[in-house]
């Protein structure tokens, strides 16, 4: 599943053993275990784990023989709960019963969490006690409350923060179901057996990841103007943590951020602030120095305009300002030092489908430096103009592991014809108008594990690319998955640029 993941296939109820049999004997280069329904996905650093030699761990390790652990099974998990959901008498009768029958079906079936995706801490718990097959609403909802439980498919879940939801909801919950300060941050982590207490009433339902306190608790080292229509503090992201539902995030265009911080000397994982579409304004306290990348060709200091991917001098009491972009989407500021912001599960970065993270910058907001680095400036070096913003994209991908669902037609026009990005692209997503691909293999696909870059297709037929901010789980068709090179060019891809697939080199 592309440069860096190997996505398993196993046989039906096997998941949770081959995830402890891998888990036991993990090789170095292993990043990230992420169970799903029917599947399970091997992240792997391939410069230390190529993913042939990732393939036949997880081959030798299906056919070992693992011993039990000591002590058994941990705890289970008891969530108390209150079944007065507004899906439930509805429910009840689509299932052809009542609702108290329903009710007791529910809390008496011995829960387990098969696996996590959609939002932190959001788990997908099955029972070999539940036989029902609970359709999904025919309208989502657009705000569905924290703790509420819902049922969809042949799973049960509670939502940790309230988002979009499209399942029925039966009951709700106070429980912390996620907690990124917490350890572990997730209460229902992959194979915890979880029971359901009926109670009367709750304690007032806490909600989770809510963003890092920043603004007037900051060392004031920049004060920001103007902060535009996004800018948001991004770093490497959080690679790592998708087994508890946590995508990677961080900067859109990687390697613009790491080309900026190598200009001011910085580690190329140091945060910098991403600035949408330009239009930001900012006042030094004190004497920096800084370069912008990406999308940024109109930079001023102290009102001389300065070439872009260079390191400048930024005075102290003068005004650095990204004007509105006029190619590509979006520009990096590194400052040396790096931005302090308090780390959330090993980021600073500004996760905007979650909400960890800090929150998107604004005017008035003030920013610390961290410990400037060692290392020197490096001398003023020769860069090539970034033509990829505003021009015609090329992205390079790999045969996806869903490839063989769709028709030989449409994986022929995926590299042959021409798609444009959508005005509704984001950091999650890249959608994208083009030739419909039709499939070959009817019916739904359980949720599996995404990876960023993943071509999604949706039963329309039109590609959604899901970005850093993207989910961990999908429901849909992986047909391809761009490069990590070509999904950095995807983040600076404004509505109506034109994309071409191909085959990416050695792929």
């Amino acid at each position: 599943m592309g440069e860096a993941a190997v996505l398993l296939d196993v046989a039906p109820g096997g998941v949770g053993e081959l995830l402890a049999r891998l888990q036991a004997t993990p090789p170095d280069g292993v990043l990230d275990l992420i169970p799903a329904a029917r599947t399970l996905l091997i992240h792997v650093d391939p410069r230390v784990l190529p993913l042939a030699h990732a393939a036949r761990w997880a081959r030798s390790a299906a056919a070992s023989v693992i011993p039990p652990e000591e002590g058994g099974e941990a705890p289970a998990v008891d969530l108390d709960v209150v079944y007065d959901g507004e899906d439930l008498a509805e429910t009840a009768r689509l299932l052809g019963l009542s609702t108290e029958a329903l009710v007791a079906r529910h809390r008496d079936a011995r829960w387990r969490v098969a696996f996590t995706g959609f939002a932190p801490g959001f788990g997908y718990l099955e029972s070999p006690d539940w036989p029902f097959d609970v359709p999904r609403l025919d309208t989502p909802r657009t705000r569905v409350p924290a703790g509420a439980v819902g049922l969809a498919a042949g799973f049960t879940g509670a939502y940790p923060r309230a988002t979009p939801g499209g399942w029925r909801l039966i009951a709700r919950t106070s429980a912390a179901l996620f907690d990124p300060f917490a350890d572990p941050p997730a209460l229902l982590a992959p194979g915890r057996r979880v029971r359901f207490r009926e109670v009367e009433a709750l304690p007032v339902v806490r909600t989770a990841g809510t963003p890092v306190p920043r603004g007037a608790a900051a060392r004031a080292d920049i004060r920001v103007t103007r902060a535009g229509i996004l800018s948001t503090v991004q770093d490497a992201g959080r690679p790592g943590r998708a087994s508890i539902g946590v995508s990677v995030s961080g900067a859109a265009d990687r390697g613009a951020l790491r080309l900026a911080n190598r200009l001011v000397g910085n580690p190329p994982d140091a945060a910098g602030v991403e600035v949408t579409l330009g239009g930001f304004r900012a006042v030094a306290a004190r004497d920096v120095w800084v370069a912008v990348t990406g999308a940024g060709r109109a930079l001023w200091i102290d009102g001389h305009a300065c070439d872009p991917a260079a390191a400048h001098a930024w005075p102290a009491g003068t005004t650095l300002e990204i004007a509105p972009l006029t190619a590509g989407v979006r520009a990096y500021l590194a400052v040396r030092g790096g931005i302090a912001v308090p780390p959330v599960l090993g980021s600073s970065a500004t996760d905007t489908l979650s909400g960890l993270g800090p929150a998107a910058l604004a005017d008035g907001d003030v920013l610390a430096l961290d410990t400037e680095p060692e290392s020197p400036i490096p001398v003023a070096e020769v860069m090539p103009f970034d033509t990829r913003a505003g021009d015609d994209l090329v992205v390079e991908v790999h045969p996806g592991p869903r490839a063989d669902w769709f028709t030989a037609a449409a994986q022929e026009a995926l590299y042959a014809e021409v798609f444009t990005v959508t005005a509704d692209t984001d950091r999650v997503g890249i959608r994208l108008i083009g030739p419909d691909l039709a499939r070959a293999v009817p019916g739904e696909l359980p949720s599996e594990p995404m990876v960023p870059g993943a071509l999604q297709v949706p039963p329309g037929g039109r590609v959604v690319v899901l970005g850093r901010d993207g989910p961990v789980t999908g429901g849909y068709p992986v047909i391809a998955v761009a490069t990590d090179a070509g999904l950095d060019a995807l983040g600076q891809a404004r509505p109506g640029t034109r994309v071409r697939f191909r085959h990416a080199r050695g792929g």
